[in-house]
């Protein structure tokens, strides 16, 4: 049974947060730590990271899982994995691990745009942007929804190019009935402490390739033995026994936290209903999804205020919304050092959405007390806050 753990009232004014903490019940917890001092086996690929590969394989519906300290060394191994020379299409509408999990493989990053509805990339963006230095193609799963798994699929095997996903977001989300980890020929999934499946820290690399899968279980470890390949480059990239101990009781709890999510999400789209240039980032109702994100588009065109001024208004009453992604990738150094592309999905983007708290620690109290912020802010009638809100 997932805990609740215990969280100030919002009269005391402490701050809500964006990222999610999903512990797992206090007495579970305990047990699983304790046997862990007991058996005196704390890393080397011990007993419970083996258990979470066999249980994660199963969960993602694929032949491997291989678990690793963090989803951007899971990104590194697995483009360095691949053996690739070149260039990777990526969308610059993404975390900056992603982007620089290229460059670490020692290849070239080059920004596509992304489509306006799902804010993934789709065959129809990248296409444009192969060119004869493409090696592979980078999609990301935003808001625990599928980068057009099938469309990129058949554009790569068109121009022989190999396909990956980053998948941090998309834990426990899937596509067309099919669970999000065996798409192309690789998915990275995040273990971190503030995603739906809190390993504390931690990540994994799904995939149906039996080599590549053997290549992985070498290079995330000086421990796994050599077999005589020498050419491999590894790193010290092993998951320890405590990750995996949290890992595995996050994935005890995962389905219940998705409901938890899933209520969460309608609670406020109840409460933000009829907001003139506010709306919901949709999840698709005949796809599975995690709920892992509580994100709002604002318009200005329809809106009586922007999204930084939402922003200001939230964090004023200790409200911690965030921008996200902010900014583009394309507009970060490095990469703006020789110019910045045309990329107008990503800009709106950017400049439009808003993310909220949710997670385990954000009540319904909360949620109410978000809600109102918004509706004062933007003029709507009855709007004032609850007393004592944060």
């Amino acid at each position: 049974m997932t805990g609740s753990p215990p969280r100030d009232d919002p009269e005391s004014g402490k701050p809500l947060h964006v990222g999610q903490l999903n512990l797992p019940a206090e007495d579970a917890f305990h047990k699983a730590f304790g046997e862990l001092f007991d058996r005196r086996f704390f890393a080397n690929h011990g007993p419970l990271e083996q258990q979470l590969d066999r249980e994660l394989a199963l969960r993602f519906g694929t032949r491997h899982a291989v678990s690793v300290v963090n989803a951007t060394v899971a990104l590194m191994l697995a483009l360095r994995a691949l053996d690739l020379q070149g260039e990777v299409i990526v969308p610059a509408f993404t975390f900056p691990a992603t982007v620089q999990a290229v460059d670490w493989a020692g290849l070239k990053p080059v920004f596509c745009d992304v489509d306006p509805h799902s804010q993934t990339l789709t065959a129809q963006t990248v296409a444009p942007r192969i060119g004869p230095a493409t090696a592979a193609i980078l999609g990301v799963h935003v808001w625990g929804r599928a980068c057009d798994p099938d469309g990129l699929a058949e554009l790569s095997r068109r121009h022989g190019l190999k396909l990956l996903f980053d998948a941090a977001h998309a834990v426990g989300a899937g596509f067309r009935g099919r669970p999000i980890g065996g798409f192309g020929d690789a998915e990275v999934f995040s273990f971190h402490a503030t995603k739906i499946l809190n390993g504390v820290e931690g990540g994994c690399i799904a995939t149906n390739d039996d080599d590549l899968a053997a290549r992985l279980r070498r290079m995330r470890s000086f421990h796994e033995a050599d077999d005589g390949v020498t050419r491999l480059y590894r790193l010290n990239a092993k998951m320890s026994e405590a990750q995996a101990a949290m890992a595995l009781l996050g994935l005890r709890d995962l389905d219940g936290l998705i409901g938890q999510n899933r209520r969460r999400y309608e609670r406020y789209r109840q409460e933000l209903d009829g907001i003139p240039g506010v709306r919901f980032v949709d999840y698709a109702g005949d796809e599975a999804s995690n709920y892992q994100f509580i994100v709002l588009s604002v318009e200005p065109a329809a809106s009586p205020l922007s999204r930084d001024m939402l922003l200001d208004r939230l964090r004023s009453r200790q409200i911690l919304a965030r921008r996200y992604f902010h900014p583009g990738m394309h507009r970060t150094p490095p990469y703006c050092d020789d110019g910045i592309p045309d990329l107008p999905v990503t800009e709106r983007l950017c400049s439009s959405l808003i993310q909220l708290p949710t997670g385990q620690l954000v009540t319904d109290r909360d949620i109410e007390t978000i809600c109102a912020v918004i509706r004062e802010a933007a003029g709507m009638d009855g709007a004032a806050a609850p007393k004592g809100s944060a």
